[in-house]
């Protein structure tokens, strides 16, 4: 059994992981009791932290929000973790690559020795494909406010240069140039390493995708918005099929979709020609298209995450007539063909 100090680093961690713990789930995971659990929690409470527990044969507990919440805790792992993903964060094209540099030195200074060693060990370069020109970053601010509107669903307002040079915020008082778009905020995805805003333009009546890079918010926000049904009701394969044509004579023929377990700027640096759609801070939907459904299910799979295959089938059968044939090769044989 673990150590109490241990423990109640291993029961906080689980507890931060995710909203409800049944009681019954706590104990198995930590490998202790139900009432050792108890006693946990009620030392955690001890230290401040505001673990709210549910009544019934069901009983669990919630890690509460507040201002007394004391400083969050990660275990090892997490803290590895949560180091790469800043080292990573130089390649998301989101403008936070000095950010994610201070960031990655504040918790550095609160790790113990032997993570500071590993952490000092890890060099991660990111080598992309070759582009025409680099990709313009996308300002973390812009990204912000866009999501936020997006997750409001209120109008957005704001001024876009078509060009190549990203805007800047309007002049107080400026009353030349082109009026601000209008439009119904719906996604903000990936593509080729860019940001994009998937939206409905209220002045041309269409749906229409912006360049991240190129949009200068205006505030306030306009009125709240019943949200519209995007054309095919997905939104990666509207914008697969408004850069590429998926679907089309001159596209790749096969096209799958899968929820990773991993956020999007980890995973969009990696999939120029693919969507990548932001459903939480650790889940993602990629489409991808290729030429053929044991390349796509090659490509799905290169990410080192747990997965799930949204369709359509042919995909789902491609990836199991690899896992057979790995299995295969992994014992020394050869496997057989999909009946």
């Amino acid at each position: 059994m673990q150590k109490t100090s241990s423990r109640l680093l291993s029961l906080l961690s689980l507890l931060q992981a995710r909203r409800d713990w049944p009681g019954a789930l706590l104990a198995e995971r930590l490998d202790v009791s139900r009432r050792t659990v108890r006693r946990d929690v009620d030392r955690l409470r001890e230290l401040g932290y505001p673990i709210v527990a549910a009544k019934g044969p069901d009983g669990g507990y919630r890690l509460g929000a507040g201002r007394e919440l004391p400083p969050l805790l990660f275990d090892d792992e997490q803290a590895v973790a949560l180091a790469v993903a800043l080292r990573l964060a130089a390649t998301t094209g989101a403008g936070v690559e000095e950010a994610a540099a201070r960031a990655l030195h504040t918790v550095r200074q609160v790790m113990p020795t032997r993570l500071r060693h590993r952490i000092d060990t890890l060099r991660v370069t990111a080598v992309e494909r070759p582009a025409a020109r680099p990709n313009p970053q996308a300002d973390s601010g812009v990204l912000m406010a866009l999501s936020a509107a997006v997750h409001a669903r209120a109008v957005l307002r704001f001024d876009y240069e078509p060009g190549d040079v990203p805007v800047s915020p309007p002049e107080a008082g400026r009353g030349s140039g082109p009026p601000p778009r209008r439009v119904e905020p719906h996604h903000l995805v990936t593509w080729g390493g860019r940001w994009y805003l998937v939206a409905w333009d209220l002045d041309r009546e269409d749906w229409r995708t912006f360049r991240a890079d190129r949009i200068a918010p205006r505030t306030p926000t306009g009125p709240r918005f019943t949200p519209r049904d995007l054309p095919g009701g997905d939104v990666a394969g509207f914008v697969a099929g408004r850069f590429q044509g998926f679907g089309g004579p001159d596209g790749p023929p096969c096209r799958g979709e899968v929820i990773l377990a991993l956020p999007a700027a980890a995973v969009s640096p990696y999939t120029r020609d693919g969507v990548v759609e932001e459903l939480g801070p650790d889940r993602c939907r990629l489409v991808l298209g290729s030429w053929s459904w044991t390349a796509l299910a090659t490509a799905v799979g290169r990410f080192d995450a747990d997965m799930e295959i949204v369709g359509p089938a042919e995909l789902k059968e491609a990836c199991a007539l690899l896992a057979r044939r790995y299995a295969a090769a992994a014992e020394g044989g050869a496997s057989s063909p999909p009946g």
